[in-house]
């Protein structure tokens, strides 16, 4: 029996997945990356049924009829539609495996640090009900550090600052642990709500989501960016209800984005309040790991080398930092076994 067992899993297509606020990617080991799609799902709500999900969902926020609804099921890194979430994974996990499937595939999941056992069981529900045989679950500070080569199970301080979509986590790990950490939930969604409420205030215009992003991400910083560029914003004027027009620059945005940068910078700190000085001291010689989407905010890791005195580091491709940590475990789980969570 175990012998056919062992069979069966030969022809497995195990998988690792950052399941994200913002963004999902899966991993497999024979394809690499194959799935890197925003975390969307439209649906038809007269019908009940999905339309569509990914890339092709977040074209829909904002420009939807009444019958259809475009939703994000994923808040703040954890799970807020139970029934939308296991939707999209079974969406994602039929296109990464097509075909007759010999036995389900077993799932290697990160999930923010500190998530309640609720929020775990439902991420393990969810992923069980779309077809998976098995889950384990990483925190995803700790595979960010793995994806991005830190030698974690060595007696040595690793700093890690993960910005994804719904949160921002610090953390410190040695020995293949976590020995201080410091979630918030404030990152890349709350820097697009910065920027809405900004535009909302001073120019009193409204934004759509993916336009604030969009802004975000061409004028966004943390520090004055010499010849940065003006852009035209398009949206709705708040007091004529009518299309609006306004020019932006790199400072209007900077000063939309003062509070939730704060916010992180404050996260770093207490964090480093709490390590213990032997730790301390290897961060300071080896500095700070930057990863997720929001390390690539411009200038950010000058704002919080400036303010920390740390060296800081952004990884060489920190959207996929997590999810590469989060493969390494999968294939190698003997020698990371004591970084599952469940």
């Amino acid at each position: 029996m175990k012998f056919f067992q062992r069979i069966l899993r030969f022809f497995s297509h195990d998988i690792a997945m950052d399941l994200g606020t913002a963004n999902t990617l899966l991993f497999t080991k024979t394809h690499g990356i194959v799935v890197n799609e925003p975390s969307v799902v439209a649906i038809d709500t007269e019908k009940d049924t999905v339309i569509a999900v990914g890339a092709n969902a977040k074209q829909f926020l904002g420009r939807t009829p009444r019958r259809i609804k475009a939703v994000r099921p994923m808040k703040d890194g954890v799970i807020a539609d139970f029934d939308v979430t296991r939707e999209m994974i079974s969406y994602f996990v039929d296109k990464v495996i097509s075909g007759l499937r010999l036995v389900k595939p077993a799932m290697v999941i990160c999930v923010p640090t500190g998530i309640t056992q609720v929020e775990k069981r439902a991420v393990i529900d969810s992923a069980t009900l779309a077809g998976a045989a098995s889950i384990a679950l990483v925190e995803e500070p700790m595979a960010a550090a793995i994806g991005a080569d830190l030698p974690v199970h060595d007696p040595l301080g690793n700093m890690v600052l993960d910005i994804g979509g719904g949160t921002s986590e610090v953390a410190v790990i040695t020995l293949g642990g976590v020995a201080s950490v410091q979630s918030v939930r404030v990152a890349g969604d709350a820097m697009n709500a910065a920027v809405q409420r900004y535009m909302r205030d001073v120019f009193r215009m409204a934004l759509g989501e993916n336009t604030a992003e969009n802004v975000k991400i061409i004028l966004g910083s943390a520090v004055p960016q010499p010849n940065s560029p003006a852009l035209e914003v398009s949206g709705k004027d708040l007091v004529l209800g009518t299309p609006k027009v306004v020019r932006v620059t790199e400072g209007h945005i900077r000063e939309a984005l003062r509070d939730p940068l704060q916010t992180i910078l404050d996260a770093v700190i207490h964090t480093l309040e709490k390590t213990p000085p032997e730790l301390s001291a290897d961060i300071f010689r080896n500095g700070m790991l930057m990863a997720g989407g929001g390390s690539l905010l411009k200038g950010f890791d000058q704002f919080i080398a400036r303010e920390t005195q740390l060296k800081v580091f952004v990884d060489k491709n920190p959207l996929t930092t997590v999810l590469r940590g989060t493969a390494r475990v999968m294939l190698d789980r003997e020698t990371y076994h004591s970084v599952f969570i469940n």
